[in-house]
């Protein structure tokens, strides 16, 4: 089991976590902008963002760059996801 099964899951489960780890990030920023999520006094990229919209006509960046940063890194946890499975799928190793 060790030589053939464990080889060719864990490829795939790292990918599952790294995309959970974003969602899981996507999701408490957007339950943290509604109000549902951490409470105001605790810094996060939602709170921020919803502290920030009654300011947003008069200085936009306020809401921009943790939004900016928000996507950056989501987006990074995924490309690291799929950078592992490129790097741990026996069946990739092969063909190189």
């Amino acid at each position: 089991m060790a030589r053939h099964i464990l080889p060719n899951t864990v490829a795939p489960l790292i990918v599952q976590a790294t995309y959970v780890c974003a969602s899981a990030i996507l999701l408490e920023a957007g339950l943290s902008f509604l109000g549902a999520g951490t409470p105001p006094e605790i810094p996060s990229w939602g709170n921020i963002l919803s502290t920030g919209r009654s300011f947003f006509q008069i200085s936009p960046w306020i809401i921009f760059f943790p939004g900016l940063m928000l996507a950056i890194t989501v987006l990074a946890i995924n490309l690291v996801g799929d950078g592992l499975r490129d790097s741990l799928d026996p069946r990739i190793a092969r063909r190189l």
